[in-house]
């Protein structure tokens, strides 16, 4: 499964696996992928680092890479608690009263969210840069597009590639334009933040709007087979999020919630803009509908939703409270249906893909005949 770009990186298979889970990253890595660890949910700069060291411990040498998530411009002068302020009270109150409603018990005392969204905000991004380039990744991934110039430079400077998320060859043209090294196609089928172009449509469009730019195939993937037809659209790799999520290393403190992933059907998610204020496919649950319910007060736009709703998402994930418990998970998770180590993730794509070659070997009328 190997392509030019995954010969320039040193990995055996062109997958490249993105985990907000450093075991998890790791572990891709070993297995002959691409780990690449999501950032966002480090603000303070040692946790990162911490974790990062780990991974040079447990990454047996292989290359990994970062996702941050900044914006190509930014509000100068602007705090947290500016943007807390611009906070509706008539928001506020929709998420006591929905809390209230399902009965979710309050923090303790003192406790502090578990989840804040300050992670979008790009000075915490710079901060984790900062201690970034200090080891060695070999990519480094921005979620809302292209990052800054100087962060290209930078990245740059440091031998690091860059790829940017797009959701449409016109993002993906802007991208280029601005000086990103890789562009990632990430279709309507994704986990996360996506747009609603569907990844067998988005994949060969942006592949023609970039070349000769290597695109990675995101959205909807989580077979070989799949990879096989993401390679032959033109893709340089797969890049996988959500298929992670109920891998035996993978740490989301929550085994309702693990279990709602390998119950869910791929029917079972919803673009919503209910956690971050720009749409997200995650799972359907009745927080989700709450927010979607045109008699409800609407979302609020980002970073204020995340704002709002980051104590009450800690509380909901603190006590599992399963009617409202989600996550940011793609179509892929209808095929999640048992928890399975990295390695035996891979051996499973890696046959998959092999039974898919040598399927379209035999139709070409090149292959061993029966």
């Amino acid at each position: 499964m190997q392509t030019e770009l995954s010969k320039k990186l040193g990995v055996e298979h062109a997958i490249f696996g993105f985990t907000p889970f450093p075991a998890v990253a790791a572990a891709i890595s070993r297995a002959g992928g691409f780990g690449v660890l999501g950032a966002v949910r480090y603000t303070a700069p040692d946790e990162l680092a911490r974790d990062l060291d780990w991974i040079e411990e447990h990454v047996d040498g292989k290359p990994y890479g970062l996702d941050v998530v900044m914006p190509a411009t930014k509000v100068e002068g602007v705090s947290e608690a500016d943007v807390e302020a611009m906070i509706p009270e008539g928001h506020r109150q929709f998420v006591r009263d929905t809390l209230a409603k399902h009965g979710v018990p309050e923090l303790a005392e003192g406790e502090a969210s578990g989840w804040r969204i300050t992670g979008w905000m790009e000075q915490v991004a710079r901060n984790q840069l900062d201690v970034a380039f200090d080891y060695p990744i070999r990519l480094l991934a921005n979620a809302l597009g292209s990052p800054p110039a100087d962060v290209i430079r930078r990245a740059h400077d440091h031998d690091v590639l860059v790829a940017a998320l797009a959701g449409s060859a016109r993002h993906a043209r802007k991208h280029a334009d601005a000086g990103i090294d890789i562009v990632v196609a990430q279709g309507y089928e994704a986990g996360g933040h996506t747009g609603e172009i569907a990844s067998m449509v988005l994949t060969p469009e942006a592949v023609d709007a970039v070349a000769p730019l290597p695109v990675l195939a995101a959205g909807g993937i989580g077979s070989g087979q799949q990879i096989a037809a993401a390679l032959a659209l033109g893709a340089q790799g797969v890049w996988l999020g959500s298929l992670w999520l109920t891998t035996t290393e993978a740490d989301l403190h929550s085994p309702a919630l693990t279990r709602k992933l390998l119950a869910a059907g791929s029917g079972d998610t919803v673009r919503s803009r209910a956690l971050t204020g720009k749409p997200a496919r995650q799972l359907r649950t009745q927080w989700t509908d709450a927010w979607d319910d045109p008699e409800g007060p609407g979302t609020l736009p980002m970073p204020l939703q995340g704002l709002l709703v980051a104590e009450a998402v800690s509380r909901i994930q603190k006590y599992e409270v399963q009617e409202l418990l989600g996550t940011p998970v793609g179509q892929i998770v209808g095929r999640m249906n048992s928890e399975r180590s990295v390695q035996a993730v891979f051996d499973e794509l890696t046959r998959g893909f092999e039974r898919a070659v040598d399927r379209v070997i035999r139709i070409a009328g090149r292959g061993s005949q029966s």
